[in-house]
């Protein structure tokens, strides 16, 4: 598959993005309201997460009909009107597929729980538990009705494992991979898919919650290779990109490698655990800054040396906002973004936006626990407090963590519910809605910058194919690397703090030019003061 190394990707919560009908909740004919705006700043495709039927007992991510839409988000019809109406602007869509589980309320697990042996083939149903522990806590095993057999989750107990060693379970997956290509669908994002390949008789782990039982088996290559054969490998033009829950470079070169035609891409999040303490969420610590540049050199070098290709990003539906995390948004935040950006966007891999980022958002700032919906945020709250933090200490850790900071409306604009919907949110509207909105920021430099980031990887093959080398590995504020094609070789350096830095720049870049900086005045000399959150790109 011939990747195009140009492409940019935008991230929509659909939920969360534009309400049409005044009940609060985004839907399809919002998000045709405003394709023009996305083609405005130039991307060209738009990942949607699940907008399937869904008990919602994990956002959708629990689905009990793979190819039916939630009506809350409209019908069919408006799916396909959708599809259309952003291909005349040149955008595709991208959907979220989560096939290494399904919702107890689909029909193939009722079926099985009925009593049907055809579909209880399709699950993990064994006599004894494993010690495994489920990634939302307590066991990944629960009884399966009142058989005396118990099936395995590894997320919540509604979200049934499938069984992807049955031929039939891969055959009615593979379907629906083609039924919404078949609906014009461009693109594929895989759901946690490094953790289908499960052994035959699944056994004890007492290592890391039984994590290494069943994450990233070899089989799953064979898995994907087969789903590639049966579904989009045929097409070039197809983008995927596959979710890897705490996964290797090892494995993520082969998963992205173009001639084991498995995917085009892979996600990892070890850079966004960098201000966890101890490696534990719920903590609040700034983030170590050594640490993200060595995850970044390490990760951008192997998957350039070794044929790989990265995904990257700093923001999604499961992250709080970026710039919470590593900037001072009290007096750089156009700065920081802005540079946030250049790190990722000049870098060697495919860059996602996730809805708002391009124009600065950050987390809602909520008053209270009432404000938050997200059970995950809601159980960590009581965590905190059984494990004898005050109210204000467990508060202040959700205000810092939750994953409802990223899921909050898109503010488009200073009216009521930031121009989100007419009626009361489903989620609370961010506090700097009136200073920070779609409105206000389209002739701001955070919006225009990521225009022009979009812009340089489609006209300047040095961004979208150039090789990832480390630059100034030993600076302890700045984030640099060099990126090399044909001759031609750039430096982007990227300061992380809010004060001034004095950066050497190496030889032959001193008689370069100035590609790109978030900073009007920037020149080149045998060294430069990187102001705060500078970035500075030099081209030779």
């Amino acid at each position: 598959m011939a990747l195009d190394k140009t492409k940019v990707v935008y991230q929509i919560y659909p939920k969360s993005y534009k309400d049409t009908t005044g009940n609060g909740i985004g839907d399809f004919r919002g998000i045709i309201e405003k394709i023009p705006y996305l083609a405005e700043l130039g991307v060209d495709m738009v990942w949607l997460n699940p907008f399937y039927p869904s008990p919602q007992r994990d956002n959708g991510y629990d689905i009990s009909d793979y190819t039916a839409v939630n009506p809350v988000f409209g019908d069919m019809a408006d799916f396909e009107e959708m599809v259309r109406v952003a291909k005349e602007h040149n955008i595709d869509f991208m959907l979220d597929m989560v096939l290494n589980h399904c919702s107890t309320e689909h029909e193939w697990f009722q079926k099985a729980l009925a009593g049907d042996k055809y579909y209880q083939d399709f699950f993990f149903i064994q006599d004894q538990p494993t010690d495994w522990l489920s990634k939302f806590g307590g066991s990944a095993w629960a009884p399966f009705g009142d058989t005396g057999k118990y099936y395995l989750h590894l997320f919540d107990v509604t979200q049934a494992d499938l069984n992807w060693r049955n031929p039939n379970v891969r055959k009615e997956l593979f379907k629906v991979v083609n039924f919404w290509r078949d609906k014009g669908v461009k693109g594929f994002r895989f759901d946690v898919i490094n953790l289908i390949g499960k052994d035959e008789v699944l056994v004890d782990c007492p290592e890391n919650e039984g994590k290494p039982a069943y994450t990233d088996k070899p089989i799953v290559h064979d898995y994907l290779h087969m789903m590639n054969e049966a579904t989009f490998g045929a097409d070039d033009s197809f983008m995927t990109v596959g979710e890897m829950s705490s996964t290797t470079i090892d494995n993520c070169v082969l998963y992205s490698a173009p001639e084991r035609h498995e995917l085009s891409m892979a996600f990892n999040f070890h850079h966004l655990k960098v201000d966890y303490e101890d490696g534990q969420k719920w903590t609040i610590t700034p983030f170590d800054f050594e640490e993200l540049k060595r995850l970044y050199h390490t990760w951008g070098k192997e998957m350039s040396e070794r044929g790989g290709w990265s995904a990257l990003f700093w923001n999604n539906h499961d992250q709080p906002r970026a710039l919470n995390r590593f900037v001072d948004i009290k007096n750089f935040r156009n700065e920081g973004a802005t540079m946030l950006a250049a790190s990722i966007h000049l870098s060697r891999g495919t860059p996602y936006i996730y809805m708002g980022e391009e124009i600065g958002m950050i987390d809602p700032d909520y008053d209270s626990m009432a404000d938050y919906v997200d059970v995950e945020s809601i159980n960590a709250y009581q965590m905190l407090l059984d494990q004898g933090k005050s109210p204000e200490q467990a508060f202040q850790i959700i205000q810092a963590k939750s994953r409802d900071n990223s899921r909050t409306p898109m503010q488009w604009d200073a009216s009521e519910n930031a121009g989100f919907s007419t009626g009361a949110p489903w989620l609370k509207v961010g506090k700097s809605y009136k200073d920070i909105n779609v409105e206000k920021e389209m002739d701001g430099p955070i919006f225009k910058f990521y225009k022009e980031l979009i812009r340089l990887r489609k006209e300047m093959p040095i961004i979208s194919e150039g090789s990832y080398l480390p630059a100034l590995e030993d600076s302890q504020e700045v984030y640099a690397f060099e990126r090399h094609l044909d001759g031609q070789k750039l430096l982007v350096l990227n300061h992380f703090y809010g004060s001034e830095v004095e950066v050497a720049i190496p030889e032959d870049y001193q008689t370069g030019r100035v590609l790109l900086s978030n900073y009007d005045d920037a020149e080149l000399a045998e060294k430069v003061i990187l102001k705060p959150y500078q970035t500075l790109a030099i081209l030779v």
